[in-house]
């Protein structure tokens, strides 16, 4: 006969998938805006802009990264780590944070890479991420909640 209360379970077992996944998201996108900071991950580090489609840093070798870029995926992550506390607030994390990189997606086929309005800046490579990560984050957010009730705290 088991003697532990309800109060003294461990909390990570009681999140839901979609919990799960926001939170795997959002680390992931926490790493990557440090990876983007990180010399000889991020190649061409010394051509590092604030923003704009001048800045020659390549994360990995091939996603153009900036300064402002980095920061964004800092700030998502954190948003991701947080909002995964509550089913509905990791719900609307993959839904929504998934339309966003779809805009994304649609901005960057539209706008020239050498554009003034390539500010973040995006490559080929980013576009086409950004679909995978549009398409991946509204199916997780869509499919992890199914039949579910989504105002649970």
């Amino acid at each position: 006969m088991s003697t532990a209360s309800p109060r003294s379970t461990d909390r990570r077992s009681a999140r839901t998938n979609v919990q799960k996944a926001a939170l795997i998201v959002g680390v992931v996108f926490l790493l990557v805006g440090i990876l983007g900071f990180v010399p000889g991950i991020t190649s061409n580090f010394g051509e590092m802009q604030f923003a704009g489609h001048e800045s020659g840093s390549l994360l990995l070798g091939v996603f153009q990264v900036s300064i402002l870029h980095n920061v964004v995926h800092l700030l998502f992550g954190v948003a991701g780590i947080l909002m995964a506390r509550t089913v509905s607030g990791a719900r609307g994390y993959l839904i929504w944070g998934g339309v966003i990189y779809l805009v994304l997606w649609i901005y960057g086929l539209l706008i020239g890479h050498e554009s003034m309005a390539n500010f973040v800046p995006f490559n080929s490579a980013d576009n086409w991420l950004h679909l995978v990560l549009g398409v991946v984050m509204v199916a997780l957010g869509l499919l992890l909640t199914r039949n579910r009730r989504t105002d649970a705290a």
